[in-house]
């Protein structure tokens, strides 16, 4: 299970990294070598973006990747395909990341059996609280993924708790209120809120939102588990190019 890989690999190395993408974007070639050398730079797991129309948690630049790669044909099945070349390519973890509508316009049993056969690890829905998702946490136990789960510094501890029995493989740790992109403040009051969420569950502790730099990384170390780069990643790519990602991510925890 995904747990077990990444306590495994936390032996060998103080923090992890995940990295995000949104498939077709900027085309699927494109995407594909963004794996490449993302997996080269040391990266330990992967969110694949299905892209989607109104992705209410994601800020301008994920946004408009997600329109961009719409607007350039891109489908599920198409996006789904990819995805299981690249769990059967590269021998890290990849997770799907999606709105509920992709899942529930499909049929939730149907489109969890897709990610199983594309070998795919688990899911983060951040729109699917687990009171109404009884159907997609049935199906991801049947099908051994594990449905990744958020806590934001407006959980209640109560809230924490509850989730925490329906989490699997790691809990996702929002840094502040709003969406991807902006800059977070690594202060005092992140240090608090991330002592509340070790304190609601034993799971690895993912952070994201705002993590741009290797300072913000160092940051984290001995606090999370796992820090997840998203938006900064789309900047580097829009900015300088696929081959500059992979210098960019390396260099987030060079030694």
């Amino acid at each position: 299970m995904l747990t077990d890989y990444l306590r495994n690999q936390r032996q060998e190395r103080d923090i992890l990294l995940m990295t995000h993408i949104v498939l077709g974007y900027p085309s699927f070639d494109a995407s594909r070598r963004l794996v490449e050398v993302m997996v080269e730079a040391g990266v330990e797991l992967m969110e694949l973006q299905l892209p989607f129309s109104e992705p209410i948690a994601d800020g301008p630049v994920i946004l408009r990747a997600n329109q961009q790669s719409l607007a350039h044909g891109s489908t599920v099945d198409r996006c789904l395909e990819l995805a299981a070349e690249l769990s059967r390519d590269y021998p890290i973890p990849f997770l799907v990341m999606s709105y509920y509508n992709l899942l529930f316009r499909r049929g939730v049993a149907r489109f969890v059996g897709r990610m199983e056969a594309a070998g795919l690890k688990g899911a983060i829905v951040p729109d699917l609280p687990p009171e109404e998702g009884e159907e997609y946490l049935v199906s991801m136990r049947s099908a051994k993924l594990d449905p990744i789960f958020i806590f934001s510094p407006n959980t209640s501890a109560e809230r924490m708790r509850m989730l925490h029995q329906h989490a699997r493989g790691f809990v996702y740790c929002v840094a502040r209120r709003g969406v991807t992109g902006s800059q977070t403040d690594f202060t005092a009051e992140l240090d608090r809120y991330l002592a509340r969420c070790r304190a609601a569950t034993d799971l690895p502790l993912a952070l994201g939102f705002g993590v741009q730099s290797r300072a913000d990384v160092d940051a984290l170390r001995g606090k999370v588990d796992i820090a997840v780069v998203g938006s900064e990643t789309l900047r580097v790519l829009d900015a300088r190019g696929v081959e500059a990602v992979g210098s960019f991510v390396a260099g987030l925890r060079a030694s």
